[in-house]
């Protein structure tokens, strides 16, 4: 279970860096529209909150 855990913490820190680097692409070569942006904010706010849920979770079973 904590191998499962660890994986699933791994591959949502990386999709939220995914949808970061994809919001500051956008930002960055000037073609900002702001519906994606806020769309992409809001994908990275639940993948982060996704990723801490999953860690606190994977630091509970650790700890037991």
């Amino acid at each position: 279970m904590i191998t499962i855990l660890s994986i699933l913490v791994a591959l949502s820190m990386a999709a939220t860096l995914g949808v970061l680097f994809a919001g500051m692409l956008g930002v960055v070569r000037g073609s900002a529209d702001p519906m994606r942006s806020n769309r992409l904010m809001r994908w990275r706010v639940m993948l982060q909150g996704l990723t801490i849920v999953l860690f606190v979770l994977l630091l509970s079973l650790a700890k037991s």
